[in-house]
């Protein structure tokens, strides 16, 4: 859990202060470069310990800026004030802004159900209610994305189901004309053999009456031989 809020003055038990000094430091130094960077500005920062020790910061040469700063401190006194008026105008804002930001940063910790002890029944009433309105934004907001995806789904199985059904139709059309095919292979094999057994058939007839008449005129010759043979017999008696 992280801490309440901090009352500003001396903190008297010294490792404390000590522990205090040391992240306040580092969290000044921090700010203040990223000024330099963000900002485009000149910066210096000097502190100085309850232990004598001298910390110090400068985005460029520490001595040209600490002369620069003395020439338009002390040079006109005109352009002075309005120097130092500037300052303090910007100053305020970077208060401003860091009180912005930590309240900012308390929001969030509380959101995350962090430092929530230092609060009151009020504040914790609302606290709640902001919870109650962002979880009631983000599921809307889940329900939209949740039904978009549904519809893309349903749009999906229907190109699916357009297409299953083209592919029958496909094959149905192709089934339809191998049947058409063979039948008409079978029908013309049926033709060839009744065809073949045709010809068989009138072969065979035409066989049968050649051996017919073929038998008739050997009978014929026969009775006429036997014919003769008789007559002349007769005649020889």
């Amino acid at each position: 859990m992280g801490r309440g809020r901090v009352v500003l003055e001396r903190i008297e038990n010294k490792i404390n202060r000590q522990v205090t000094f040391s992240k306040r430091r580092s969290g000044l130094l921090k700010k203040a470069f990223e000024l330099s960077v963000l900002c485009d500005a000149e910066v210096a920062l000097i502190i100085l310990s309850s232990r004598g020790k001298i910390f110090q910061y400068s985005s460029t040469d520490i001595n040209k800026i600490i002369e620069r700063y003395r020439r338009c401190r002390y040079n006109n006194s005109h352009d002075g004030n309005l120097f130092e008026h500037e300052s303090q105008s910007l100053y305020q804002e970077f208060l401003n802004i860091r009180e912005e930001y930590e309240s900012l940063e308390r929001t969030q910790r509380h959101c995350q159900g962090e430092e929530l002890e230092p609060l009151s029944l009020k504040e914790l009433q609302k606290l709640e209610k902001q919870l109650d309105g962002t979880l009631t934004l983000a599921r809307q907001q889940q329900t939209k994305k949740l039904m978009a995806r549904a519809e893309e789904l349903r749009e999906k199985v229907h190109n699916l189901e357009e297409l299953n059904k083209q592919l029958e139709y496909k094959e149905r059309d192709i089934l339809s004309s191998l049947v058409a095919d063979n039948n008409s292979h079978v029908q013309l094999h049926a033709t060839q053999s009744n065809q073949v057994e045709s010809g068989t058939t009138l072969s065979t007839r035409f066989r049968h009456q050649e051996a017919a008449s073929k038998g008739k005129a050997i009978g014929t010759r026969t009775e006429r031989s036997q014919s003769s043979e008789n007559i002349n017999n007769g005649w020889l008696v």
